[in-house]
């Protein structure tokens, strides 16, 4: 170290002790002896970059945490204000030691940061974002091939061709996984130099609750100045902002200044743009004039990769191809539910010293494997099939033999053989009364042509994504 760096060092954090023993006492004044004793006297200084002036408040627990930029945002930061350091920012975050004892059993969370608009997010250096949470651990098939293609695009150092990126899908399908992917490799790539606040992630909530309390605060300019000044800014939920009149004007000005000074915005919702009810249409029209991708059920296929990663990642622990395939073939209404099975059943495995197999699966899991159990019935596939080649419904139990029709009732014989447990006499009679030998003969014909017929076989998976989900 420059020995003139640690002398500089050391005077800062004198400074910043005797400030924080000034600070402690005004609060302890100001909210009572109890409620100080409580929540503000277990704090302790945590990390300081005199660059952006910011500084970590260390909390004991998440909880802790939580509760403190939720209830003492407003107090903390005033104080902080008024102290000789020269300290603009305030986080407050776990303690190291119990971020670290958890990383040992799982992920290492993000910080928990809650409250006025001087609780900043802070910029995507390592350890910020959920570490498991990169493009590596993304597994893809062609139901996320494009989000994903996307976000990969939206981090790279070449100024993406669409901005901005919207991303949509049901809850757990890998959205929020994605957000923190294209945080975590933008902000590698701008190195540990990077101005404070250059990527800033929260959730349409948090942006809500920041906007309002900078209302309460008087302080508004700083919330619009921190947001203005990002690079990259990524919100999650998005959806959680219709009918918030004064959110949604806040937002649209800050979409737009972002937009014109060229910084990089990613968004997240839970249906696309055009589905948003309550949302101004103006902030619509500009979430749709990027890139709208959206992510859909994950195959049986993807669902086998996800699980195979995962039963890596817990080696030595075994975990029988039975019990894979149970999950892949059960658990199919989201990946984070599926992801949270397996995790579950290695857990109470390890805890209980039993080995995993089948049996052990359905009677630890059988709640969430009756919950994601959804009945495919005949004619639900037989309606898919007629609207996805455009046929009639009722061709799917005539006799007629032309082509156009003809193919279209082997692919939902064949999907009726593959997705309900139906038998191949009972298959025939609702087809219109065929023996079993036609169902046989479908499914073969059906079965060849995916092999030989790449059309053929994006059409059945497309058509299997949409019934399983």
């Amino acid at each position: 170290m420059d020995s003139a760096v640690a002398p500089r060092q050391a005077d800062n954090r004198a400074a910043l002790e005797a400030a924080w023993a000034d600070v402690r006492a005004g609060l302890r004044r100001a909210i009572g002896v109890r409620q100080f004793d409580q929540w503000i006297r277990p704090l302790a200084l945590g990390d300081y970059c005199p660059l952006s002036g910011t500084l970590d408040l260390e909390a004991p627990s998440e909880f802790s945490a939580s509760y403190v930029a939720s209830n003492f945002a407003t107090r903390l930061a005033l104080a902080w204000r008024s102290a000789p350091a020269d300290v603009r920012d305030i986080r407050v975050v776990r303690a190291r030691e119990a971020a670290e004892s958890i990383t040992v059993r799982s992920r290492t969370p993000a910080p928990v940061e809650h409250g006025a608009a001087r609780f900043v997010e802070g910029p995507a250096r390592p350890g910020r974002f959920m570490p498991r949470h990169d493009f590596a651990g993304f597994m893809t098939d062609e139901s996320n091939m494009l989000a994903c293609s996307a976000a990969k695009a939206m981090a790279a150092p070449d100024k993406p061709r669409f901005n901005p990126l919207f991303l949509h899908g049901p809850t757990g399908f890998g959205k929020t996984h994605l957000l923190h992917a294209i945080a975590a490799a933008y902000g590698a790539g701008l190195g540990e130099q990077a101005p404070s606040g250059a990527i800033l992630y929260m959730s349409a909530e948090r942006f809500m609750n920041e906007f309002v309390a900078a209302i309460r605060a008087n302080d508004t300019f700083s919330f619009k100045a921190r947001l203005r000044a990002a690079h990259m800014l990524l919100i999650d939920d998005i959806q959680f902002i219709a009918g918030k009149g004064p959110t949604q004007e806040e937002f649209l000005h800050t979409l737009n200044d972002l937009i014109d000074s060229g910084a990089r915005i990613a968004i997240a919702a839970d249906r696309p743009p055009q589905q948003l009810s309550a949302v101004d249409p103006r902030i619509l029209s500009r979430l749709a004039g990027g890139l709208v991708a959206d992510i859909q059920p994950a195959s049986l296929e993807l669902r086998f990769k996800i699980l195979e990663a995962r039963r890596a990642a817990v080696a030595p622990i075994v975990v029988p191809d039975d019990v894979i395939a149970l999950l892949a073939r059960s658990i199919r209404t989201s990946i984070r539910e599926l992801e949270g099975a397996f995790n579950k059943l290695v857990a109470y495995a390890q805890l209980v010293d039993k080995a995993i197999t089948v049996d052990l699966t359905q009677t630890m899991l059988a709640e969430a494997l009756r919950a994601s159990v959804r009945r495919i019935t005949i004619d639900e596939i037989q309606k898919l099939c007629a609207a996805h080649y455009r046929i009639d419904a009722s061709e799917m139990r005539s006799h007629r033999r032309a082509r156009a029709v003809a193919r279209p009732r082997q692919v939902a014989m064949y999907l009726a053989k593959k997705l309900t447990p139906r038998s191949l006499p009972e298959i025939g009679r609702v087809f219109g009364g065929r023996d079993h030998s036609t169902v046989i003969h479908a499914v073969r014909t059906i079965e060849a042509m995916r092999r030989d017929n790449p059309e053929m076989d994006a059409d059945i998976r497309a058509l299997q994504r949409q019934l399983e989900g």
